[in-house]
């Protein structure tokens, strides 16, 4: 049986023709792959990446090689990759970083060619030899993130790499924030195949100093920094938020686990009548607010980073992400999960004052549900255990709120 969205194809061992397929291209044969990340979309598509272990003239190497297939058949950047038949299907292969909707990802890897692109950004004469390439991440057909270090100058550098739909959108955030009174990353060079170099934001991520003995910040301050977002923001072109999409995320969860269907479908019910006839809200927001988005240092909020989201909204939406991102840290010591609980209740309270409580925790919920698609996306280890974590984790929000719930009244 086959789905339209190829995701039984490329999510089971029938992908291994395709890839021996791609290996042959490179003179090479194909002696063994793990799927290593799977981005779906049910009903319309899916995109897959596979960590493939080559032989070629007997010496053996590993490549990343990536698939697509779309129920409707290939788009026209899909057209730049090879386009393979698997049965019904038309399947657009890769090989990292021949991203065909990342252009600029090939040039951001290769030290040689991004020597010159910082050279020509004014940074002076540069060695290829001095620098140190780390992807830090990646969403295939998406986007990428780059850590680029200038070990001689002691400089660290943050390379982007954007679709088409994205790049001159974040380059237009960047420039608004740029003079305001929110901290946000130096804008390097923005390059014609879509790259932006950022510089390094001074401080702590935030993601780190969650687990020191005493709140880096206060709860407020967090909401201070939100408040300062210039109010041009909210003119910019709106994101929908976490909570209008959880009937989306909810059905990617229940695809790949069907045995929490009706627990997210509960969920999804609980959320969309709690929130029915909230206006969707026109203040400046981030968002997508959580803490490897903020650094700090010197018990204040130092920058915030990832701006490519800003636009209007309500602010619920922003504390609400942080809130739930913090309730899905995963992999935490006993200790650790007990400092996240402290800080939570140290900073809810003032999250409290700053917007409705039960809009606050709707809205987390649904961004849970956001993140339960992150641990099968990234074919993480025991994932199925950590999706179910994090979907007892949203039920757990809507419970504080739940009977408040049902007049479903209009939080504003």
């Amino acid at each position: 049986m086959t789905s339209a969205d190829g995701a039984t194809l490329l999510t089971t061992e029938a992908a291994a023709p395709l890839l021996a397929a791609v290996a042959n291209d490179l003179g090479s044969v194909a002696q063994s792959w793990r799927l290593d990340h799977v981005d779906a979309d049910p009903g319309r598509s899916t995109t897959a990446t596979y960590r493939v272990d080559l032989v070629r003239d007997n010496r053996s190497f590993r490549h990343t090689i990536g698939c697509t297939i779309r129920a409707n058949g290939p788009s026209s950047t899909d057209q730049k990759a090879r386009i393979l038949s698997a049965g019904p299907h038309q399947v657009a292969c890769w090989i990292y970083p021949d991203d065909p909707d990342l252009p600029g990802l090939r040039r951001a890897v290769n030290p040689v060619s991004m020597a010159e692109l910082l050279q020509q950004a004014g940074l002076g004469r540069i060695d290829p030899t001095d620098l140190t390439i780390d992807l830090i991440g990646y969403r295939p057909r998406r986007r990428a993130v780059l850590r680029v270090r200038l070990n001689r100058e002691g400089l660290t550098l943050y390379v982007k790499a954007f679709r088409r739909s994205q790049f001159e959108a974040v380059c237009h955030r960047h420039q608004i924030l740029a003079d305001s009174a929110v901290p946000s990353p130096q804008l390097v060079v923005a390059t014609d195949d879509r790259l932006m170099v950022l510089a390094e934001t001074q401080g702590t991520p935030l993601a780190r100093a969650v687990f020191a003995p005493v709140p880096p910040v206060t709860g407020q301050q967090m909401v201070d920094v939100l408040d300062a977002m210039p109010l041009q923001v909210a003119s910019l072109e709106r994101r929908p938020p976490w909570a209008s999409s959880v009937r989306h995320y909810s059905g990617i969860v229940s695809a790949a686990m069907p045995e929490l269907r009706s627990r997210l479908s509960w969920l999804a019910d609980q959320i969309e009548d709690g929130l029915a006839g909230v206006p969707v809200g026109d203040e400046a927001t981030h968002g997508d607010f959580y803490e490897a988005q903020v650094f700090v240092q010197g018990g204040r909020v130092s920058g915030l980073i990832d701006i490519d989201t800003i636009g209007p909204g309500r602010r619920a939406d922003d504390l609400a992400c942080l809130v739930a991102h913090l309730n899905c840290i995963q992999r935490m010591n006993a200790a650790q999960t007990r400092q996240i609980a402290r800080l939570l209740a140290a900073w809810t309270p003032a999250f409290d004052r700053r917007v409705d409580p039960i809009e606050l925790r709707l809205r987390a919920a649904a961004v849970v549900i956001s993140l339960a698609t992150g641990p099968y996306r990234s074919q993480e280890r025991h994932w199925q255990r950590e999706t179910e974590r994090m979907v007892a984790k949203a039920e757990a929000l809507v419970d504080q709120v739940r009977p408040a719930v049902l007049p479903r009244r209009a939080l504003v």
